[in-house]
């Protein structure tokens, strides 16, 4: 069976062969005869191979070339930098928000618009507030007002005042009177005796003389004695009137025969009770004008003087327009006059505040407010990103903290961009704790149950050389920041790895002293 099968294949290869044998005498028969039969021909397929391997060696030169040429540049920068992919952009928001309360009549911003710092984004309904600016106007006109009263009524104050020390003075000079009319009188009353006292002795030698007869006469008798009791007439009329003056200068009636009638105190003139009146008056209306003596018990003259001591060179016309300035009444006009203002200044403030403007330039996003809504102060209706103040936070892992600092250049490459765009940063500072240590529930290793895992720190990073019309960067972007390390830092605090501390004003709280109350006796 086998040799049977075999036979139609060898026929079928029989008949094959034939018509390929004709074929080849066909083709030689009508071939011509070669030229030059001594010489064996050249194989014609060595060239195009010889040919196609040195296109195909110059191509691969070629790719390895690009690839070189391509991939060399990125292989350096990854040898060079520090890289994370934990990067993104951001930036800082103002939330807008009025600062009085209202209704609102007009929203003149929707989201995504672009804002420039003070322009009017939502008004309020000004009405109410401009009342409140013309009762404010009102108020203010009313102090100025008060303030000339108060300092009419002090000039008046100052001319009483004035007068009063005049009534002190001429209450002084009639004390001073009282004590000359004193002497005068106790001289008359030693007159008086001196003349009783002749009287006297002429008596006696009429007396004498009436003895003898005829040596005198019964009315040269009575003459003298006419002339005696005239004297002592005169005599206790001077001491009556000595005592009058006493008792009305408030001194104790002396013997008719003290030898010092005319003594008197010598500072009856300050203690008088007329004149310590006329100083009570004086003090009196002195004290609306702020003018108090050191003690209640000063004598007139030292409450003048203490007054004069007021100036330095006691110049009376600048003590009056110093009392005038520090008048308790006119500084009271004035409180209120500044109050009035403040007033006015505020109610200004509050009409000019139903503008509600944009802080900064930027673009409006989370708009939430319509006209019509009734708005609360601090309620906040938008809020405005800024353009150009953003940066990228980049979450270092804490390995690739050692050799970064500040102002160390970057390239930032954008996933929006792609490999379009390259942008230009510098370090700036590293944030003062990483990612979980500032997470509203910080870990708790304390516990005992501690995984050790890689902690990343941000490290912001400026936009350098950065226009936000050609290309802007967007909030919350993937960024791959690469950071040249190797190369020096440049810029403010470069090499550092902490910023130094920022001068900044110190302001002090002053308090002031507490007044303190004087309490009269």
């Amino acid at each position: 069976m086998t040799h049977e099968a075999e036979k139609p294949q060898d026929a079928a290869a029989g008949a094959v062969a034939k018509p390929a044998a004709s074929i080849a005498t066909t083709v030689a028969v009508a071939a011509p005869p070669p030229a030059e039969p001594s010489r064996p021909p050249k194989p014609a397929a060595a060239a195009p191979k010889s040919r196609r391997r040195w296109l195909i060696g110059a191509v691969a030169c070629v790719v390895v070339i690009a690839l070189a040429i391509v991939a060399a540049p990125k292989i350096e920068r990854m040898l060079n930098t520090v890289s994370t992919d934990d990067a993104y952009v951001n930036g800082h928001v103002t939330f807008v928000a009025p600062r009085v309360s209202g209704q609102v009549t007009t929203v003149l911003v929707d989201d995504n618009n672009q804002v420039r710092a003070g322009a009017v984004l939502v008004q309020l309904d000004k009405e109410p507030y401009q009342i409140q600016l013309d009762l404010k106007q009102a108020a203010l006109q009313l102090a100025k007002a008060d303030l000339v009263a108060a300092q009419d009524q002090v000039r008046a104050q100052i001319a009483q005042a004035r007068s009063n020390r005049y009534k002190l003075e001429h209450a002084i000079e009639d004390v001073e009177n009282q004590v000359a009319l004193l002497s005068a009188n106790v001289a008359a009353v030693e007159s008086s005796r001196a003349k009783l006292f002749r009287a006297q002795a002429d008596l006696a030698r009429a007396h004498q003389l009436q003895k003898t007869p005829g040596a005198i006469s019964q009315q040269d008798v009575d003459r003298a004695e006419e002339a005696y009791r005239v004297a002592d007439a005169d005599v206790k009329q001077a001491l009556e009137a000595v005592h009058q003056i006493r008792a009305g200068l408030g001194l104790a009636k002396s013997a008719a025969k003290d030898p010092d009638l005319a003594k008197v105190p010598p500072d009856l003139d300050q203690n008088f009770s007329t004149v310590r009146q006329a100083l009570a008056d004086l003090l009196s209306s002195a004290a609306p004008l702020g003018i108090f003596p050191s003690s209640y018990n000063a004598t007139p003259k030292q409450a003048i003087d203490e007054f004069y001591r007021r100036d330095p060179h006691g110049n009376i016309d600048r003590i009056y327009a110093k009392v005038i300035r520090d008048a308790p009444g006119i500084k009271q006009a004035e409180a209120r006059l500044a109050q009035a203002e403040q007033d006015l200044k505020q109610a200004r403030l509050n009409l000019h505040w139903c503008d509600v403007l944009a802080e900064i330039d930027g673009v409006v996003t989370r708009r939430n407010v319509n006209p019509g809504n009734n708005l609360l102060a601090g309620q906040q209706v938008m809020a405005v990103r800024s353009l150009r103040e953003i940066w990228v936070d980049a979450n270092f892992k804490e390995t690739q903290l050692a050799n970064l600092r500040i102002g160390q250049r970057a390239e930032l490459d954008v996933d929006m961009y792609g490999h379009k765009r390259t942008f230009e940063g510098r370090i700036s500072g590293f944030t003062m704790g990483t990612g979980s240590t500032l997470a509203l529930l910080p870990a708790e290793n304390a516990t005992g149950n501690f995984v050790k895992v890689v902690q990343r720190l941000p490290v912001r990073i400026e936009v350098v050389n950065y226009d936000p019309r050609r290309q802007p960067l967007f909030i919350g972007l993937s960024v791959e920041p690469h950071v040249f390390y190797k190369e020096p830092a440049e810029g403010p605090h470069a090499g550092e790895m902490l910023q130094p501390p920022m001068e900044l004003p110190v302001e002090k709280l002053d308090v002031g002293t507490p007044t303190t109350l004087k309490k009269a006796p």
